[in-house]
């Protein structure tokens, strides 16, 4: 038996499942999940000493690649120092600036632990300066493992075709309201009927927990116009797609301004790191500086908070660009090859994300993801594992380009992407 089997095993027995995140399982795909010794670049290493080309990248956040040598060391020099404080430091002060300065819409920001609690304050924000109960989300979008929010979302629940998760109360649920993605009638006749009790609309302007989704033309336009009327909040949820989708985000990517911004992965530069800012007037309503509750004894952690700062101070907008030209030069190379092979597959690409679906039409929503060829992507994702290319386990997430991933190790993979193809239609004969 090998070392992954033999810690898989053993796994199931001390932690629900064998993981710690549900989607590291290979519950859709099947297999055994590698279990990840060591990592550097863009190349990880499981503990049967096998190699990988990695396109998960810790689920987005190691766009500099894994062990970057600035971040490790900004991170080692941080923990030599404590590693925690539960008190304030200077680098947070600096950090928050740096956001700030990043994000044209952010006058303020709270730091916290993770994507999830950047959501969640947010939620709680939208609703007290409001003083309304009810959120609009997407279908198919993720904000993390926010009860009210687990309602027709993406990521590990589209995965296992959960609709929402037992513990959720109806009444949390009931104040959720779900329209498609790129829906423009279907927000409207919700505005039209719940208008003056909706506190905001919460979106992945660019999802990518259904599989990366473009938003129409138009679309976030949209949302802006209507949440102005009605006197909404927008929230974006960047938390993904900030420092993916663009330099400075989807809300930069598409010239539209959101009341409130969450933010995480990159930010943290592997450490775990989120974040949520806004307008001066809404964000001053946070305690202590005003009567909503938010708090978090590791916020602002310093050893995460050093290696946050390494990170994006190293991602400048030509370093980006550079990484989102590899990219869009891996994305042309997959559909070349799958035309070419007469594979029906479509890849949607925006900056540095992308999601290779097994459809013959346009994905645009989290109907048109789930009528993709899930089983496909699941033969397909073990080929590609096979030839030592690590995807997303899932057909309903994204894949991530960083600055490692040069010409040699996209040719690599283009190489495992034909040769996958052609043992995909081999095995359906």
């Amino acid at each position: 038996m090998s070392r992954n089997s033999e810690l898989f095993e053993k796994a199931k027995t001390i932690i629900p499942g064998g993981v710690n995140s549900p989607v590291r399982a290979f519950k859709a795909v099947g297999g055994i999940p590698p279990f990840i010794s060591k990592g550097k670049g863009c190349k990880i290493y499981d503990e049967d000493g096998k190699e990988y080309i990695d396109y998960v990248a810790s689920w987005g956040p190691l766009i500099l690649g894994h062990a970057d040598n600035d971040v490790n060391k900004a991170a080692i020099d941080a923990v030599h120092k404590g590693s925690s404080f539960g008190a304030p430091t200077a680098n947070e002060v600096l950090f928050a600036e740096k956001l700030c300065e990043h994000f044209d819409s952010i006058d303020m920001v709270r730091v916290v632990n993770s994507g999830t609690e950047a959501t969640m304050a947010s939620i709680r924000l939208a609703r007290g300066f409001t003083k309304r109960d009810k959120i609009v989300k997407m279908a198919g979008c993720y904000h993390g493992c926010v009860e009210a929010l687990l309602v027709e979302a993406g990521s590990g629940l589209a995965t296992f075709a959960i609709p929402g998760s037992p513990g959720i109360t109806k009444g949390t649920a009931g104040d959720t309201l779900v329209v498609p993605y790129n829906d423009v009638s279907a927000v409207e006749k919700i505005f039209e009927t719940h208008g003056n009790e909706i506190a905001a609309i919460i979106v992945e302007p660019v999802p990518g927990n259904m599989g990366v989704i473009i938003p129409d033309k138009g679309y976030l336009e949209f949302l802006r116009k209507i949440t102005s009327t009605y006197g909404s909040l927008l929230i974006f949820d960047e938390v993904m797609s900030g420092f993916r989708v663009n330099y400075a985000g989807a809300q930069e990517k598409y010239n539209v301004t959101p009341d409130l911004t969450c933010l995480g992965k990159v930010i943290g530069g592997g450490f775990p790191v989120g974040a949520f800012g806004g307008r001066k007037d809404i964000m001053q309503l946070i305690s202590p500086s005003g009567p909503v509750y938010q708090a978090g004894t590791l916020s602002g952690n310093p050893v995460a908070i050093a290696a946050g700062l390494a990170t994006i101070s190293k991602l400048t907008e030509d370093v980006f660009n550079k990484i989102e030209k590899q990219a869009e030069k891996l994305a042309k190379g997959l559909r070349k090859i799958a035309l070419e092979e007469e594979v029906p597959v479509i890849v949607n690409r925006q900056g540095t994300m992308m999601t290779i679906f097994f459809s013959d039409k346009p994905v645009r929503c989290y109907k048109d993801a789930q009528e993709s060829d899930t089983q496909k992507y699941n033969e397909y994702f073990r080929n590609m594992i096979s030839r030592g290319i690590a995807l997303a386990p899932s057909a309903y997430e994204a894949a991530f380009v960083g600055l490692c991933h040069d010409d040699e190790v996209i040719e690599k993979t283009l190489i495992a992407h034909l040769e996958s193809l052609k043992a995909l239609k081999e095995g359906s004969k």
